[in-house]
């Protein structure tokens, strides 16, 4: 071994910076920190609508796709995910939203001891500065920032009259006492207009510590396993091979796609599956990489009636002075989201929950910076994500060969139950009855996509197919459960190997309903008290 420490930590994403910041707070215990990807000082990741760049920029991305699928049309589909310090969260959208209450009282019922609601809600409170102030639901001194997105000059106000108009609710708090309905989006930035990845909030102010090392730009090749106990990691680093011991435990955190990778290359996995790639069976766990849940979206578009969209501000002499204003201030319009408003709806009255989510968006998806008189003007739109929250269809993450440098098989498998189909064509039906309501149906001149024309299930359908994207909330190839196929335990210890957890969001049993990057770091905050053997927070803390 070249060196030892007492916690091995692989990924420095969501959950990994956390744990790389909680683990290490009281000094006494020596933490590595191993990522794969290099550093986030490219100003893009502070600026918040800089993720509009950093997102399509294979530098900072792993570069996946799923496999082919005949239900979408033989389509595969990009998979961005963060190849950088922060992981998706220096990446992401930003948006802040915890799921449903139900959502985690159904881990529990799902044999989760220590995850339901009443169990979480003390994590999250304890890892937010909330805008809104401490409270029943919030924190006002936790290391992540989450502010509001103004929207006066996004038309919220607008949208939020179509949007009761057509006999949906407001809700005052998403997170709150009131789930259901529409709300302001709120947004991990701070209020000097920076983003509020992980890296930033959490692992930045660690780095000063003596007993926290951060390896950047470190591959991890396979967990060394002796008699039956996870002593270290092998990992690459500029084409040479290192070998670093854990004398406590080393801890997965790369993600739903990379950490049941990392199971299967050391020999933790379906056996059938390891034997293929040749890999000597160490635990045969038949769930490694079973169970993957996505969101899966469609987008709507319509034609604006006047020039008031977003687009004006992507004016090139504009957007230059916002950037500017930005790095100045840490105000205008580049200094947070573009999101208008959020709507969580049931599709059917028996539901308990909401089951789609909309976000509201007012700009085209494509659009460009512009010059006056220079080049043909692109046209003002209106976008709605359409995003089905509890799909039934599960996926798979599965080797492509031995070499851990070789990415995932990763097959979606979206669509697969007519459930999923319905979800999605009630949440176009809803958006379509917003937009005939006022003031919206005099803001818009015909729908563009999926077009008016297209009517009834089977046109819809299609439309689905042809559109389907994914938001990038993969879960659950590591579900956690006190059952025999459950990959980790309630205190997210793999089962047949000491010394060994996963701690992303790879674990959840179910998937939250809602963008899971806040329940990522909910299940890192907790971890780190199951790792560092601290009493549980109650609701009272």
């Amino acid at each position: 071994m070249d060196e030892e420490f007492d916690y091995i930590i692989v990924g420095a994403g969501s959950a990994g910076c956390v744990l790389a910041n909680r683990l290490s707070a009281s000094g006494d215990d020596r933490v590595l920190l191993l990522e794969a990807g290099g550093s986030d000082r490219n100003w893009l990741f502070s600026m918040p609508l800089g993720f509009m760049m950093t997102a399509s920029d294979p530098t900072y991305d792993w570069g996946y796709e799923s496999e082919a699928d005949e239900k979408l049309g033989g389509r595969s589909l990009p998979i961005p995910r963060g190849r950088v310090l922060g992981g998706s969260s220096s990446v992401n959208g930003m948006i802040y939203m915890r799921g449903h209450s139900g959502d985690f009282d159904r881990w529990r019922q799902m044999g989760c001891r220590g995850w339901s609601y009443d169990d979480v809600l003390p994590y999250f409170r304890r890892m937010e500065t909330s805008w809104r102030g401490a409270g029943e639901y919030h924190g006002d001194s936790g290391p992540l920032h989450v502010t509001p997105i103004e929207g006066e000059r996004l038309l919220s106000r607008e949208i939020a009259a179509s949007v009761q108009a057509a006999g949906y609710k407001e809700s005052p708090d998403l997170s709150g006492e009131r789930q259901e309905g529409f709300s302001r989006c709120e947004v991990t930035v701070d209020r000097n207009g920076r983003r509020a990845s992980t890296a930033r909030a959490y692992l930045k102010p660690a780095l000063g510590r003596s007993n926290l090392t951060l390896r950047d730009r470190s591959h991890a090749r396979r967990i060394i396993i002796e008699n039956g106990r996870a002593w270290g990691i092998e990992y690459e680093r500029s084409g040479v091979r290192h070998r670093v011991r854990a004398k406590k435990e080393v801890i997965l955190s790369g993600g739903a796609y990379n950490s049941p990778q990392m199971l299967m290359l050391s020999g933790i996995g379906p056996r059938n599956q390891l034997e293929q790639h040749g890999i000597d069976v160490i635990v045969d766990a038949p769930s490694v990489g079973r169970n993957l849940a996505e969101h899966p979206l469609v987008y709507m578009t319509y034609a604006a009636s006047r020039k008031n969209t977003f687009l004006n501000a992507l004016r090139l002499d504009r957007a230059a002075l916002s950037v500017l204003r930005w790095a100045l201030t840490g105000g205008g319009p580049f200094a947070s989201q573009i999101t208008s408003g959020i709507l969580m709806l049931k599709t059917r009255p028996e539901l308990t929950q909401p089951d789609i989510q909309l976000v509201f968006l007012p700009v085209r998806l494509d659009a460009k910076l512009w010059t006056p008189l220079i080049g043909k003007r692109q046209e003002h739109v209106f976008s709605v994500m359409v995003m089905q929250l509890h799909p039934e269809s599960r996926g798979t993450v599965e080797l492509r060969s031995a070499e851990p440098l070789e990415r995932p098989r990763i097959d979606l498998n979206l669509l697969s139950t007519p459930r999923d189909f319905a979800d999605i064509r009630g949440g176009i039906e809803a958006v379509r009855k917003i937009f005939a309501a006022p003031p919206l149906n005099d803001m818009v001149s015909r729908e563009i996509s999926p077009g008016a024309e297209r009517q009834g299930d089977d046109e819809l359908d299609r439309f689905i197919q042809q559109g389907l994207r994914i938001t990038q909330h993969p879960s659950g190839t590591c579900r956690m459960g006190e059952d025999p196929d459950a990959v980790v335990d309630s205190e997210l210890r793999v089962r047949g190997v000491e010394a060994l957890r996963v701690v992303d969001a790879s674990i959840m049993p179910a998937i939250p309903g809602a963008n899971i990057n806040a329940a990522v770091i909910m299940v890192a905050e907790r971890a780190a008290d199951l790792i560092l053997g601290a009493t549980p927070l109650t609701s009272e803390e």
